[in-house]
C-alpha cells in the first residue's frame, strides 16, 4: 500500500480530506532560474521591450498564478492566501525567480509557491523568446516550508 495521501485504498486518485487538520500559519518558498544569452539578459535587465517590462509582467503573472493553482493541479485545495511575494533578480547567466507564499489554513502552500515560480519563468520565456529561443528554465524547487503536521522543511545546500 502506498503512503501517498492522494491515492485511496482502492488505488484511485482522491482529494485529501483536511477537515480535521489544525489551522496553522503556513509558508512556502520556491525558486527557479531562466538561463539565457548575455544579450538577452542585457535587454531583460533594462526592463523595456516591445512587449513591456518582462520582469514586472512575469512577477505579476506568478502572483496571479498562485490564485489559480487549484484550477491547474487536479488534487490541490483552493486556499485563501494571506500573502504572495515574487522577486525576479538579475544573476550572472539569467534571471532568478523566487516566490514566498503565506496562508493560515489546514494545508500548505508549497504547490502555490511552485506554481508561481513556474508561471513566472514561462512568462519570462514568452516575453523574451523573440530574442532567444534557446533559453532554459531550470532548477524549479521548493526551498522551504513552515507549518503543518509534517513540520518545517528547509532544502539543504548541495
Amino acid at each position: 500500500m502506498s503512503d501517498l495521501t492522494h491515492i485511496g485504498p482502492d488505488g484511485r486518485a482522491r482529494m485529501v480530506d483536511v477537515g480535521d487538520k489544525a489551522v496553522t500559519h503556513r509558508t512556502a518558498t520556491a525558486r527557479g532560474f531562466v538561463r539565457m544569452a548575455p544579450e538577452t539578459l542585457a535587454v531583460a535587465s533594462q526592463r523595456d521591450t516591445k512587449k513591456g517590462d518582462p520582469i514586472a509582467i512575469a512577477e505579476l503573472a506568478g502572483i496571479m498564478a498562485t490564485k489559480r493553482t487549484a484550477d491547474l493541479i487536479p488534487l490541490c485545495h483552493p486556499l485563501p492566501l494571506s500573502g504572495v511575494k515574487l522577486d525576479i533578480t538579475v544573476a550572472e547567466a539569467g534571471l532568478s525567480v523566487e516566490a514566498r507564499v503565506r496562508t493560515t489554513g489546514q494545508t500548505g502552500v508549497e504547490m502555490e509557491a511552485l506554481t508561481a515560480v513556474s508561471v513566472a519563468c514561462l512568462t519570462l520565456y514568452d516575453m523574451l523568446k523573440a530574442l532567444d529561443k534557446a533559453m532554459v528554465i531550470e532548477g524549479i524547487e521548493l526551498v522551504e516550508k513552515t507549518g503543518g503536521k509534517s513540520g518545517d522543511y528547509r532544502k539543504s545546500r548541495s
